[in-house]
């Protein structure tokens, strides 16, 4: 990755915000607000959002760091092998592909989910079952259709997968908008009773949730070579990105619990979209929130595509996955074949069914979170072995942040091993990660079988 770059420099401020918000506000907010509330109650989700925020914040500072400092293609990738070598950079790149993949194929599951919101009579010709979750024809093609139509924006550039974002990401702010405000006016704070609910077992419930839901940050040192910003710039709208979600996650708990009291939360399936329907005075408020959550299911997955691409783009460049992956569109410059490989997966995905939401959510979090542990190692390494690295976006004069996004993030990892109350589900769940591990491992023998050393070059 030395000499000059390969990708283009087309990218700026609002596509930079769009791309890292855009990424980790999906459908979540709207689908799963509910189980916030009956898991930890109005105030403890927000409890849970605000420490989850603030370790996340922690995390984006060190990627701030090494972002400006190491503004090269592949985030993760550039900073591990630098701080740990060729092994470890290898464990903590597939290990953020893992959670890149998992979104995307989580997106492809949740469209068509959604769209039942919209059009209840759409699914039909049953085909089989998945884990009790049955899967129709329509339902599934409509998954795999879209998948077709994000994969074919991400390989016609950067520039037109960021005004997709720009674009979608206004309808998701008006959902948002007038869900905020609704509740502001109309809502209850007697509504939001009780305040707290199943004590700290409710709030790591909803804690173990933030990995997923925060990930898309770390988007932006993906695709650093194709931002056309100073170095500093990017690590500062890295961060502010993050402040913008964990306040977004924030106030849609308090509006959700000020809008529908707890009997009416329970009811509901869809608890963000039920609270704007009450709030706003009809059913055009529902629907609103229910097409800005299809709107986040575009983003996120935009967004995801990308920095998975990147990151396989990125391996594959440095030999550490089968140079076919490195290849280059001759037009657009884009990683077309690595885009080409998550975008067939998407494909894939909604022949699973809806039950594979939750698959998808956990295995995808373990993953996120081990990378951001390398990460945190990574600025540790780094701040040790090169203090004088130029460092255009500086976290902090010591290491402490880095020591405190490792811990942190080690916490975060624990709340999924057994014995924690979201600990990984038995067989499905830890079959899904023993199965990437052990993809991974088969890809990294065959790349060194082949190619010998990586060629990783800075």
């Amino acid at each position: 990755m030395s000499g000059e770059s390969k990708f283009e420099r087309v990218i700026g401020s609002r596509d930079v915000i769009a791309l890292a918000f855009g990424a980790m506000i999906g459908w979540g907010w709207v689908v799963l607000a509910g189980s916030w509330l009956s898991n930890a109650g109005t105030f403890g989700a927000v409890t849970a959002f605000a420490v989850g925020g603030v370790a996340v914040v922690l995390i984006g500072l060190t990627y701030a760091e090494l972002a400006s400092a190491m503004p090269l293609t592949g985030g993760e990738h550039v900073y591990s092998h630098r701080a740990l070598g060729e092994v470890g950079s290898f464990i903590c790149t597939w290990a953020i592909i893992f959670g890149y993949v998992s979104v995307v194929a989580f997106e492809a599951v949740a469209l068509p989910t959604v769209v039942e919101q919209l059009i209840p009579v759409y699914k039909q010709v049953h085909l089989y079952s998945v884990a009790g979750s049955d899967v129709y024809l329509t339902w599934a093609m409509l998954g795999s259709a879209a998948a077709v139509f994000i994969t074919w924006i991400n390989i016609r550039g950067i520039k037109t997968c960021a005004l997709l974002q720009r674009t979608v990401l206004l309808l998701i702010f008006l959902g948002g908008a007038a869900l905020f405000s609704g509740s502001l006016f109309d809502g209850s704070q007697a509504n939001a009773e009780p305040l707290f609910t199943g004590g700290a077992g409710g709030i790591f419930a909803v804690l173990v949730m933030v990995p997923f839901l925060f990930v898309g940050f770390d988007v932006i040192p993906q695709a650093a070579e194709e931002i056309n910003l100073p170095p500093r710039k990017i690590g500062t709208l890295l961060i502010f990105s993050v402040v913008l979600a964990v306040v977004w996650y924030m106030l849609v708990a308090v509006s959700a619990g000020r809008a529908l009291d707890e009997e009416a939360r329970a009811a509901s399936g869809l608890v963000a979209a039920d609270a704007a329907t009450a709030v706003l005075g009809g059913e055009w408020g529902g629907m609103l929130v229910i097409l800005a959550g299809i709107g986040g299911i575009i983003t996120s997955w935009n967004a995801f595509l990308i920095g998975g691409s990147r990151a396989i783009y990125a391996m594959a460049e440095a030999r550490m996955l089968p140079a076919f992956l490195a290849k280059l569109h001759p037009v657009y410059k884009t990683p077309v074949n690595a885009i080409l490989l998550v975008g067939t997966l998407s494909v894939f995905a909604p022949l699973l069914g809806r039950g594979a939401l939750v698959w998808f959510v956990d295995g995808g979090g373990l993953g996120i979170i081990v990378a951001y542990a390398m990460v945190a190692l990574s600025f540790i390494v780094l701040r040790r072995r090169e203090p004088d690295m130029p460092r255009p976006f500086r976290a902090g004069k010591g290491p402490w942040v880095g020591y405190a996004a490792l811990v942190l993030s080690i916490g975060l990892t624990l709340l999924y091993l057994p014995g924690s109350p979201a600990a990984l589900v038995w067989p499905v769940e830890w079959g899904i990660v023993a199965f990437w591990s052990v993809l991974g491992a088969v890809f990294y023998a065959y790349s060194r079988f082949t190619y010998g050393r990586a060629v990783m070059e800075h």
